[in-house]
């Protein structure tokens, strides 16, 4: 783990060389957290998207929904959330999950502006998300798109955390268990609309926090014991 920790700060060093001028060379050029401070000291952004789909390759992001966690505390006054102008047509389906409609997202921003400003407030910090491999593959393709790079970002997966606890009690769950509504109803956590992207955003840094009082040494533990793989 921790040669994948020095690993991420060198592929930062060597993506900064090559990264245009703007939102993504900026990112690049603020080093990540010490991996070896505490979790209590770490800036977080808890980040959440709404899609058109799972597959990043042909699908598109609809919102970005994004808070600060900072000293144990969820910061609300930093809550961001903003829809994406996004071309071709929504399905029904779409529409009912995320309450987006055509008139709202055509009156979005552009995909540059909102992750622009994702970039400016990640700066520094470590991302937090539930299943990171849905906003680490969209990031990946937005930042191909605009910048043409796909950025290293160290990132704390509350779906890893809870799979990793429940692998060590060493009896069968259902994967389903795993689901972000799902582990908040198990911890008693207050019921939210789910697939809005900062709602969900608000509800992932509640579960990690969750998550973090089942560990030993909570807040005091090493940023690198909680970063996913």
């Amino acid at each position: 783990m921790l040669d994948c920790l020095v690993g991420y700060e060198a592929k930062r060093k060597r993506q900064l060389k090559k990264a245009p001028d703007g939102a993504l060379k900026d990112f690049l050029a603020t080093p990540f957290p010490d991996v070896n401070q505490s979790i209590e000291d770490t800036p977080i952004l808890a980040v959440d998207f709404e899609t058109t789909g799972l597959n990043a390759a042909s699908d598109q992001i609809l919102s970005v929904g994004f808070i600060l966690v900072k000293k144990n505390e969820i910061k609300l006054s930093s809550a961001y959330h903003k829809v994406i102008r996004t071309t071709g047509s929504l399905t029904e389906k779409n529409v009912i999950i995320h309450q987006i409609t055509d008139d709202t997202r055509h009156q979005g921003d552009t995909l540059q502006t909102v992750i622009e400003e994702l970039l400016q407030t990640l700066a520094g910090k470590v991302m937090l998300v539930h299943y990171a491999s849905i906003e680490k593959s969209f990031l990946n393709k937005a930042c191909k798109q605009l910048y043409g790079i796909a950025p290293v970002f160290p990132i704390i997966d509350t779906l890893y955390l809870s799979k990793r606890r429940l692998d060590k009690h060493s009896t069968i769950y259902n994967p389903f268990e795993l689901r972000l509504s799902n582990l908040r109803n198990k911890e008693q956590l207050p019921r939210y609309r789910a697939h809005n992207a900062l709602i969900d955003a608000i509800a992932t840094a509640e579960l990690f926090f969750a998550e973090l009082s089942k560990l030993d040494g909570n807040s005091s533990l090493p940023l690198k014991s909680l970063l996913s793989k």
